[in-house]
């Protein structure tokens, strides 16, 4: 018995270690880690993403990033810097070590340079595509750096005469199709052809206009029609492209509830909306700070349904599973390490996320905690339609927060799936999902009468039969009655 006991003594502090570093981490947080529950109320969490430091220019000796505007991270985990100040491109190794710099290329026998590139994007063939802005083109090169083609000065019936082509985000599909938001440009996204020719717009949103604002329109003079918002299409800000081929995009919202687009490739948007909505923040009021709406610039899809988004607002990066759900919030302004001065950019780098602060001329990194590596864990089992290895994960997740309400539900819909209602409905309740618990209950409703139909039908037979006898009785008994009259 000693010997068993011995042997558990590495194991315990083994533990108390993880313990400990993990108070550590979570007392450093510079932020407020919070989510929302079913009535849309906060309620703080444990942290899902720690600090874990940032690179500079002056780290890696290329000198200050000058307001740099997009980074991205490729499939061999290089990292791609648009250091727009600088009219360059800084590209880092896996170990966010400085590779080289691309400032210039070989343009039919001339040396020609970027002038503020402000998107990048690389495909799987490490063909680097550049949006560079202020020379109103998008350059894209072979990963040896030679030129593969110039996308500039598109024409189409549906642009203006008078339109300029200032490609700020790009993002391309497996096919080397281009998808580029541009300056100006509220009709939609651009969309081009493998050649670089203009094929039309994709995600074009619809404004409305309420019935009070189109007769109040109507009846107020011209100066008071000026002083009105102007009803023009949403503003895109940022673009990424999962495998399978589907454009995810963020635009400015306004305070609505949608700030994100999922975008199949005839157009159409295709995003999955949980409770609350895809703007970020439901209070705007936070820990005393009245800043206005959720200002979403930029999005990664992360695999597995998940993505991520950054808030140019209040320096927040919101998660979302693929049916739309809030998972985790992190983040903030500041001036502490972790936190931002000017998010304009965000990507994910094996289990880190970078965040590009174009203010400070510096990416941020952070790392996942326990508690955010195990939301990702059963968010991905659930994505992949593995609901029973959720349950486990779930479990663990409800011991670092039990007021996650995702977890509950994602219990109750494996207890669904594997036919045990009773238990589906005690979790989808503790979940707020009255959906799936309507249809728990329905199911559960079933089960008993299926369970109990002999029972129901014997003792309905019995019932049938006595009152037949009652019946009979009865008759016989009113014979004789008239029979003794």
């Amino acid at each position: 018995m000693k010997r068993n006991r011995i042997w558990l003594i590495p194991i315990i502090l083994l533990m108390l270690c993880i313990n400990v570093e993990t108070a550590i981490a979570h007392a450093n947080v510079p932020y407020h880690t919070y989510n929302y529950d079913y009535w849309e109320d906060i309620y703080y969490t444990p942290a899902a993403y720690v600090p874990n430091g940032n690179i500079s220019g002056t780290k890696i000796d290329i000198g200050i990033l000058n307001s740099p505007q997009d980074i991205f991270v490729g499939e061999d985990e290089r990292v791609y810097i648009a250091d727009t100040g600088n009219n360059r491109i800084v590209v880092l190794d896996k170990n966010m070590k400085l590779e080289r710099i691309i400032d210039s290329f070989d343009n039919e026998g001339s040396l020609d340079t970027f002038k503020a590139p402000s998107g990048i994007y690389v495909t799987e063939r490490n063909e680097l595509y550049i949006a560079d802005t202020d020379n109103l083109r998008v350059i894209a090169l072979n990963e040896d750096g030679s030129l593969l083609k110039i996308i500039s000065n598109p024409k189409s019936e549906v642009l203006a005469n008078d339109f300029i082509f200032a490609p700020l985000k790009i993002t391309v599909d497996y096919a080397d199709r281009a998808y580029i938001i541009a300056k100006n440009m509220f009709q939609g996204i651009m969309a081009f052809d493998e050649n670089g020719e203009f094929t039309g717009f994709t995600g074009t949103i619809n404004v409305t206009i309420t019935a009070y604002e189109k007769i109040w329109r109507k009846l107020s003079t011209k100066a008071q029609r000026e002083r009105q918002i102007q009803f023009i299409p949403t503003e895109f800000t940022g673009v990424d492209i999962s495998p399978d081929g589907f454009v995810y995009a963020t635009n400015i919202d306004g305070g609505g509830e949608q700030s994100i687009r999922r975008l199949n490739p005839k157009g159409q948007d295709v995003i999955k909306k949980g409770r609350g909505g895809l703007s970020g923040d439901l209070t705007w009021r936070l820990a005393g700070h009245y800043s206005g709406a959720s200002r979403i610039v930029d999005i990664v899809y992360r695999d597995n349904g998940i993505y991520s988004v950054v808030d140019k607002t209040r320096g927040r990066i919101f998660t979302y599973d693929h049916e739309g759900n809030l998972l985790y919030i992190f983040g903030g302004m500041g001036s502490q390490e972790g936190t931002f001065k000017n998010p304009v950019a965000i990507e994910e780098k094996g289990e880190e996320i970078l965040v590009l602060d174009s203010y400070r001329g510096e990416i941020l990194r952070f790392l996942p905690t326990q508690y955010g590596r195990l939301i990702n864990e059963a968010v991905s089992l659930r994505f992949d339609g593995d609901e029973a290895s959720a349950v486990n994960v779930w479990k663990q997740v409800l011991e670092l927060d039990s007021n996650f309400e995702l977890a509950y539900v994602g219990i109750g819909k494996s207890y669904l799936a594997a036919g045990d209602n009773k238990k589906a409905m005690e979790y989808l309740k503790l979940g707020m999902d009255r959906e799936y618990y309507s249809i728990a209950y329905k199911r559960y409703r079933d089960d008993i009468l299926k369970d109990n139909l002999s029972y129901i039908l014997t003792g309905a037979m019995v019932l049938i039969v006595v009152l037949s006898l009652r019946s009979v009785i009865n008759k016989k008994m009113g014979r004789r009655v008239v029979e003794d009259e």
